[in-house]
């Protein structure tokens, strides 16, 4: 059975502008392609899932394909690198990537649902993965980022991973979420294992394990409670001198607004949390405002911890930490595609060489 989901870690990286010279990320898309074929062919398709979902070992793949090691581009760049490289190889390696930035991430659903005929499983419990990872991070851990890039990557047999990454226009940071489907069965309890970022602050955690009572309440609220008293409770809370908490403020929440997906709530009686947060229309102010109730009318406190904890080869496109070096670059290609050629016709001595270089790491 498909399990529910995992994040396995967050990445803080400064906002840089600009695009990939097309010489690089030609390379990038090269070198990409040989490095998921050697670690498919040596480990299998869920190891590179694993290790896409390690937001170090991600980190580190950006730099061996040359990116900038600090900037928020390497998320995008590799990942686009990743999707362009492995494209036609997917049914041979049994590893597939929907989504991307902007506007692509959009149509995940839709590059999933077109490679239904090649998996195992049915392709709305990764299009229901893909939709609950972005929702997630995008409005029940409410840390001031908003989402703009969604990587999808699943195998035959259902196994996936996300890589995600969000915008703080304030800060000029952007972070990047790792999730693998294959450790945990909650999507909305600490979903994440390891977490990386260079900055830390309050967030609305309705994810945190300190939140569970306020998500019990929150999905009692939603599924019991009829619209017109919620509205109703939110707009008394409006005369308050409330706590100068970011998220507790209720400036950018207009509850005549939220009525009817109040109403659909309402009508859709969600069992839980999760099933509440997976109704179209459950967004950032619906679960602000629900967790205002939840604190101020039912004394249940919401988590306000960033889950985020601590925030690489190829040179950069930038110069830093030394600026690309096209020929290394093209021999490191040439070796991973002579080694992948020889481990099929049965010469794996160069692969036995990858495997005890790592070995001396």
């Amino acid at each position: 059975m498909l399990s529910s989901g995992q994040r396995t870690g967050i990445a803080n990286l400064p906002l840089h502008y600009g695009k990939v010279p097309p010489w690089l990320f030609g390379r990038m898309c090269q070198l990409a392609r040989e490095i998921t074929i050697v670690t498919v062919t040596e480990f299998g398709s869920a190891e590179m899932l694993r290790r896409l979902s390690d937001p170090f070992w991600f980190q580190a793949f950006g730099c061996v394909l040359g990116y900038d090691w600090h900037s928020s581009g390497v998320t995008t760049t590799v990942c686009g690198a990743l999707k362009e490289g492995m494209r036609g190889l997917e049914r041979e390696l049994g590893l597939f990537v929907a989504g991307g930035k902007g506007r692509t991430s959009r149509k995940t659903p839709t590059e999933i649902e077109n490679t239904g005929h090649l998996l195992k499983v049915n392709p709305s419990s990764l299009i229901y993965a893909s939709r609950m990872s972005a929702k997630v991070d995008n409005s029940a851990l409410q840390d001031g980022y908003q989402l703009y890039h969604h990587s999808f990557f699943f195998t035959q047999d259902g196994s996936w991973a996300v890589i995600q990454q969000g915008m703080n226009e304030v800060n000029r940071y952007a972070r990047r979420y790792h999730w693998l489907g294959e450790k945990v069965v909650d999507f909305v309890c600490e979903p994440e294992a390891a977490i990386c970022s260079q900055a830390k602050g309050e967030a609305l955690n309705l994810v945190a394990l300190e939140s569970t009572k306020v998500r019990d309440v929150i999905a009692q609220v939603a599924a019991k409670e009829k619209p017109a008293k919620i509205v109703g409770q939110l707009n008394r809370l409006k005369t308050l001198s409330l706590p100068p908490r970011p998220y507790i403020s209720l400036e950018d929440i207009h509850p005549d607004r939220l009525s009817k997906i109040f109403l659909n709530a309402y009508e859709h009686k969600p069992e839980n949390f999760e099933s509440l947060l997976a109704l179209e229309g459950i967004g950032p102010k619906t679960l602000r405002a629900l967790s205002l109730i939840s604190e101020l009318v039912y004394d249940t406190p919401v988590s306000l911890r960033d889950p985020a904890s601590y925030s690489f080869a190829h040179g950069g496109k930038d110069g830093h930490p030394y600026p690309v070096d096209r020929k290394i670059y093209d021999s490191s290609i040439h070796f991973l595609t002579q080694a992948v050629e020889k481990a099929k016709i049965g010469d794996r001595e160069k692969l036995e060489a990858l495997r005890r270089l790592r070995a001396w790491q």
